[in-house]
């Protein structure tokens, strides 16, 4: 997809769910169709074609963006990222719990980003914590208004939940108003600590 940007700032090496222009710079490309199968498509213990996609993989430039596509779009089969199926089916049983902190920076730089269930979790916290409108998330993350509405209230229960942990670790005992509050929230979810770094905030408020 086309980065549209008002200042000087690079490309993001993120790409959106449709672009697709990495692939042109994969040293894959342009190899015979029966070359390719018979080493990214390789038999389970073709320990020869392996290597030698391995080989080809290993000084790819878009190594990352490759292993990025298979597990976005649930691709099991084949070497994809310099990894074979069985080497990537870790990654896929915990895909929705990845947090690259470079994937949220990117969505609220307005890429459109396939982003696992945490992901977009860190999304709605800091868009929360910045002021956003449930309108401005949805379109952000091309959700629903009444999904990007609940997100937004989860976010909401999670940093109070997060701040009152905090009191209490510091020994500061809650207030009346905050054990009011806690007869609001049915499922507290408590987030950790090290998520807001100083370095993390700044780059998440210049990116909105």
């Amino acid at each position: 997809m086309r980065h549209i940007t008002t200042n000087d700032t690079p490309t993001p090496t993120i790409r959106g769910i449709a672009d697709h222009s990495w692939q042109e710079r994969g040293l894959c490309r342009g190899l015979p169709a029966k070359e390719i199968d018979e080493l990214f498509f390789h038999a389970a213990r073709n320990r020869a074609a392996i290597d030698a996609a391995k080989a080809i993989c290993g000084s790819c430039p878009v190594k990352k963006a490759c292993f990025d596509y298979a597990l976005d779009n649930e691709i099991r089969q084949g070497m994809w990222g310099g990894l074979t199926e069985d080497e990537r089916r870790p990654w896929h049983a915990k895909v929705n719990k990845r947090l690259d902190y470079g994937r949220v920076k990117a969505a609220f730089e307005g890429r459109d980003i396939h982003l696992s269930d945490a992901e977009r979790e860190a999304v709605t916290r800091h868009a929360y914590v910045r002021g956003w409108s449930p309108e401005r998330l949805a379109y952000a993350l091309r959700l629903d208004l009444d999904w990007a509405r609940d997100l937004m209230r989860n976010a909401a229960h999670a940093v109070a939940d997060r701040d009152r942990y905090w009191d209490q670790a510091d020994g500061t005992q809650p207030t009346d108003d905050e054990t009011a509050e806690d007869e609001d929230v049915a499922s507290p979810v408590q987030v950790p600590r090290q998520v807001q770094t100083d370095s993390l905030i700044a780059a998440l408020r210049k990116a909105a």
